[in-house]
Formats: C-alpha cells, sequence, structure tokens
C-alpha cells in the first residue's frame, strides 16, 4: 500500500491511497471462510456451501467493505501518525476519484481532500495590556446574603396572638350538613391553611386574627376557586370526588404558627459553614463576602476570556482557511442545513473556529492537559454553583459527590466540562502570560460591559 499526501496550498492538500491486490487479498479470503460458516444457502446445511459458490453470490460486497475497511483506517492512521491538523472529515475528491468497480479484484486508487489548520503563531508577552474585572462583594452584597440566610434558615414557632394572611393556622376540618358536623363526612385531624394561599378575599378574611380554640366556618371551593388540586390535598381526598363535597366545612384551630428568620448565631453560623468552621459574626460576615467573591469569580474569568480573545485575534492577524472545502463539509454534514443558511451562518462558524484554534494552540504551546481529577473538580465546582443559588452551600460531601458523578456519566454534560475545564487552564496561562491589570468595580458597572454587547448586537 502507498500513501501520499499532496498540498494544494497551506490548508488543503490531496491524500491518495493506492491499495494493491496483495494488501487486501488475505483480509477478503478470511471474510469469505467467515461468511461460508454462516451462510444461509437453499440446499446445503450452514457451513457446507462451496467457497466458490460464496464468492461468487457475495465476493464483490465482501471485496467492498474489507477494502473500505483498509481504507478508512489507512486514512485516519496516516493523519495521526503525522500529526496532521485537520478540519472536519476527509472527503472523497471529486476530480481525480474515478467509479470504483469492484466486480474484479485488482489494484486501486482513492483521492480525497484534506483540510488543513492555517498555522497559528502567538507570542505572548507583559507588553500585552489586558483588565481583569474583579467584581466588589461590597456591604449591601454580603447583607443581603446574610438576612437570606436568615430567611432560609428560619423555622415557625407556635405564636398566641392573632393570626396574620401569612402565618400556619393549623386545625381540625369537618365537613358539616345542616350546620351541623356531617355523620360519616370528611374530617382531618391534622388540617393547615395559609390564609394567603386563598384565592378569595371573603373567605380569607374568616382566619384573620384567628387564635387556638376559634371555630371558623368556610368554603373549601370558593376558597380555593374549584382548583381541585388544592381543595384535595387540603381535605386528603381523591381528586375525582371534589365536586361532590358539601359548601360548608368546620374548622376549628388548635394552633397558630409563624415563621420566624434565624437568629445571627452559632446555629445559624454551623448551618450555613458547617459545625464549628465560624465562631462569630464577624467571621460570618467575612466568610460570607468570600463565598460571594468566589461566586462572582466565574464571571469575571468569562469577561476576561472575552477580552483575551479580542486581543489574540488580532495578534494572530488574518487567517486564510479552506473555505470551499468547509462549506461542502459543513453541507454534507448538516441535515436542515442549506446553502442560503451556510452563508448566512459561515462568518459566524470561522470566527468561532479562529478562536477554537487560537485555544488549541494556546493549549499546544504551554502542555495543557486535562486529567480525570480535573474534570472532577469542574464537576464539583458546577454542583457547588448550582446548589449554592438555592442558598445550599454546606452540603456533605458525599452528596456533592454523587450529583458530581452523575454529570460526569452524560455524554454532553462531560463534553461541555471538560470544555470549561480546559478554557480554565487557558485563562489562568493567560493571566501569567499577559500583562493583567486587575480593577475592582461593582456588579452594575460590571453588567453595563453586557448591555453595551446586546445594543451592538
Amino acid at each position: 500500500m502507498n500513501i501520499s499526501l499532496t498540498n494544494t496550498d497551506s490548508v488543503n492538500a490531496i491524500l491518495q491511497i493506492s491499495v494493491a491486490k496483495a494488501d487486501y487479498q488475505g483480509k477478503v479470503e478470511s471474510a469469505l471462510k467467515t461468511f461460508r460458516k454462516k451462510a444461509n444457502v437453499p440446499g446445503f446445511r450452514p457451513g457446507t456451501v462451496p467457497v466458490g459458490m460464496v464468492k461468487k453470490m457475495y465476493g464483490k460486497s465482501i471485496l467492498a467493505e474489507e477494502i473500505n475497511k483498509i481504507v478508512s483506517e489507512s486514512l485516519y492512521d496516516h493523519i495521526r501518525e503525522n500529526k496532521l491538523n485537520v478540519l472536519g472529515e476527509p472527503l472523497p475528491n471529486e476530480e481525480k476519484q474515478q467509479p470504483i468497480d469492484f466486480s474484479t479484484e485488482g489494484d486501486y486508487d482513492f483521492y480525497f481532500d484534506i483540510a488543513l489548520a492555517p498555522e497559528i503563531k502567538l507570542n505572548l508577552t507583559k507588553k500585552d495590556k489586558i483588565s481583569y474585572y474583579a467584581i466588589d462583594a461590597n456591604e449591601e452584597f454580603v447583607d443581603k446574603q446574610i438576612e437570606s440566610y436568615k430567611a432560609n434558615y428560619g423555622k415557625y414557632e407556635k405564636i398566641e396572638e392573632g393570626a396574620k394572611e401569612t402565618d400556619l393556622i393549623r386545625g381540625v376540618i369537618a365537613e358539616l350538613e345542616d350546620g351541623q358536623v356531617k355523620e360519616g363526612g370528611i374530617n382531618v385531624e391534622s388540617g393547615i391553611v395559609m390564609p394567603s394561599y386563598m384565592k378569595d378575599a371573603d373567605e380569607q378574611a374568616k382566619f384573620a386574627g384567628s387564635k387556638a380554640g376559634d371555630i371558623i366556618v368556610f368554603n373549601p371551593g370558593k376558597a380555593y376557586e374549584e382548583n381541585e388540586t388544592e381543595i384535595a390535598s387540603l381535605l386528603h381526598i381523591d381528586k375525582n370526588t371534589v365536586e361532590t363535597i358539601a359548601p360548608e366545612f368546620r374548622f376549628t384551630v388548635t394552633e397558630v404558627t409563624r415563621y420566624q428568620e434565624a437568629g445571627l448565631d452559632q446555629d445559624l453560623f454551623d448551618k450555613v459553614f458547617g459545625a464549628g468552621t465560624i465562631k462569630d459574626a464577624n467571621e460570618f460576615k467575612a466568610k460570607v463576602k468570600e463565598t460571594i467573591a468566589a461566586q462572582f469569580a466565574p464571571d469575571s474569568d468569562y469577561k476576561f476570556l472575552l477580552d483575551a480573545k479580542e486581543l489574540l485575534e488580532k495578534k494572530t492577524g488574518n487567517l486564510q482557511f479552506p473555505d470551499a472545502f468547509l462549506k461542502r463539509w459543513l453541507l454534507a454534514t448538516g441535515e436542515e442545513r442549506t446553502a442560503e443558511s451556510l452563508e448566512n451562518d459561515y462568518p459566524k462558524i470561522i470566527a468561532d473556529l479562529k478562536f477554537h484554534l487560537i485555544k488549541e494552540q494556546i493549549a499546544k504551546d504551554n502542555d495543557i492537559k486535562i486529567e480525570k481529577d480535573d474534570m472532577k473538580t469542574i464537576a464539583l465546582q458546577a454542583t457547588r454553583a448550582q446548589f449554592a443559588q438555592y442558598g445550599m452551600t454546606n452540603l456533605p460531601d458525599e452528596m456533592l459527590e454523587n450529583y458530581a458523578n452523575d454529570m460526569l456519566k452524560n455524554k454532553d454534560n462531560a463534553r461541555n466540562l471538560l470544555d470549561r475545564a480546559m478554557e480554565n487552564k487557558i485563562i489562568d496561562v493567560l493571566k501569567t502570560k499577559l500583562g493583567v491589570e486587575e480593577k475592582t468595580i461593582s456588579l452594575d458597572e460590571f453588567r453595563k460591559f453586557f448591555e453595551k454587547e446586546e445594543e451592538k448586537a
């Protein structure tokens, strides 16, 4: 077998694979013998069909299959062994490639068009100035976050005063008939209502100021505007039977509880950051500020990478791309893509491809690799960030690991995490290579950067 690569220009090449009879004959004969053992031909038991008959009936398709295997393996082996940085996938050359006749064994020539990535040279120095915008976790942010923690970690406590619309009122609910408790009717020993959830103002008002021992006659159907799900939940009945209930129920109040925010005390410190981690309010406030800053860091990094992208593209200059090949390949592989839509999308595709190649070159120049531990770390970071959005910052490590492992099992998630891990390492490298000037700004100022980008779009 002979393989040769001919460059037509700096980003296009033709790869020729010449396959001689000696390259495939042994594989074809082996495949014929294997197929003969399974062949189901009328008049012959499996394994007894003459080889000549098998070859006459199936030889052409077997020959084609084996040669295609050899060509495909040789093609990608050559690309890998010669470290060719190809774009897209090789395509048959439309001019040189002749129709292949597999009816007789002989020598065959295959021609493939290959697109080569343009060469990128980056000389990064401290003279290349770039700003890094750190978002200020100011007192207002810290105070709001502390108030959020106090609200999230509060609890309902029993009160003696009259109920407000946002209080939980507990009691016994009994179905009435002619003003009396209906025999065999609906009875709920542990009924719970929150007046603010009631849709009807008149029914809601009946519970205002209620205390333990008060008796309230109300209409669940009216209170919840015939919402079968809510009524069924309140009365502990099947949703399908809601329409048959009586219009009046008695609610005997046994307890009123009100949600009380958590205090700024050791109990809150332990719940948020773990037992014994924080010892007083000052430490708590400092830790909250540190947590907020950590949550803002990915946004600052994202902005840094966008600015670095602009700088790096200027340093790279104009790159030549194999446009004709790429358009041909994109049309061949995009099921819903048309020639017209491709023309509209192509500038954006090339812009994304250019930055992708720049990042690849940075990774190559700095020997950046993503290891298994890097994937685990980025998955844990993503998991913590998701839970932090709901104020859950002190979850057990085992729980976080389980969620992270599930995330990595999903191929799409794993691919996205791999890209993020690579970008994080590239950002770290750029911070050391470029002349970075850190600037602390407010969140409002930071958001204005992206408002301007949206206006441009």
